[in-house]
């Protein structure tokens, strides 16, 4: 009879200066989404016993900041499974190795869906709740669902199109060897390293000064991207609140050979305006001029409404 595969897997390292937005300033939210992918990844591998796909990424909430030579643990759990899919929730603590003390900087439920050799979902060993902290994360883990749903119906009703007015950043480069994953594609955990500095070039360009990422909703994939690609990403400001950016980023990738592009991965970003000691600061208003400008502000404000149905997370100690 084998033996059960393992549910939770933690990785620990140091943070390092080249994890940093600037010098001399915190690890940026891009390479905690990447640490976060690797994560769940090592888990959903050892619990499907194989390769697995990232999902979806969501209501992911930094809280602090990381700053190089911190030592870094990033959890990832099993907390629900379907037929071929597992929801891990990951957790981001740091602690100064000169104290030990380890505080919460990120969490999030991650999706990954395992992959057979034909590159089709395949079924995954069933998770059973044992303990009642497993059951309220399970629980969790579901009532999330029709949430995530209509995130996902109302993400894809809106347009993005050239007659929108809104600040744009777009930015074009060749998918490298060296953001390969195990699949020969580039990996979750890359796209969205890319994904978060479009995103904060577009509000450094808005606001004019620093800023940090400070949450992102939903981050779907729907193609992988192949070493070679060509890689577009499309930063769009869609939403301004009083310290606040709310930007959409689409990211398409295609052969350089025939041009044809296909949509990849899309998200959310909410980007805060800080100042020098870091404190959030006020940003400028956008005020949406064309048709397609005002649809896409009533659409960041109907997602802000549909998040606040978000059930609460429960205490995953003990998970």
């Amino acid at each position: 009879m084998s033996a059960t595969p393992a549910r939770e897997i933690t990785l620990r390292f140091l943070a390092a200066p080249t994890d940093a937005t600037t010098i001399g300033g915190d690890v940026r939210g891009g390479r905690l989404l990447s640490w976060i992918d690797k994560a769940a990844y090592a888990c959903a591998a050892t619990w499907s016993g194989g390769y697995s796909v990232t999902a979806y990424f969501g209501n992911i909430t930094f809280t602090r900041g990381i700053e190089p030579g911190d030592i870094v643990e990033v959890t990832a759990t099993i907390i629900h499974t379907g037929t071929s899919s597992m929801h891990i929730h990951c957790s981001v603590r740091s602690a100064s190795p000169h104290t030990g003390l380890f505080t919460v900087a990120s969490e999030c439920l991650v999706i990954f869906v395992a992959m057979g050799e034909d590159r089709r979902p395949r079924p995954v060993p069933q998770w059973v709740p044992i303990t009642e902290a497993d059951r309220a994360a399970q629980e969790y883990a579901t009532t999330r669902i029709p949430v995530r749903r209509s995130i996902e119906d109302a993400m894809a009703g809106v347009t993005y199109s050239d007659a929108g007015t809104a600040p744009r950043s777009q930015t074009r480069f060749l998918a490298a060897p060296t953001d390969v994953n195990w699949g020969g594609n580039a990996h979750g955990g890359r796209v969205m390293e890319w994904m978060d500095e479009s995103a904060y070039l577009n509000a450094a360009r808005w606001c004019g000064r620093r800023c940090v990422t400070a949450y992102v909703g939903g981050i779907r994939f729907y193609a992988p991207i192949h070493i070679g690609d060509v890689v577009e990403l499309d930063a769009r400001l869609i939403h301004t609140g009083k310290q606040t950016m709310h930007i959409s980023v689409h990211v398409r990738a295609g052969n350089p050979h025939d041009g044809e592009m296909r949509d990849c991965a899309h998200s959310l970003m909410i980007v805060a305006a800080v100042d020098d000691n870091g404190d959030a600061t006020a940003v400028r208003r956008w005020v949406p001029v064309s048709a397609e400008d005002i649809a896409l502000d009533a659409h960041a404000r109907e997602l802000m409404a549909i998040r606040t149905t978000l059930p609460r997370r429960p205490d995953m100690i003990g998970v």
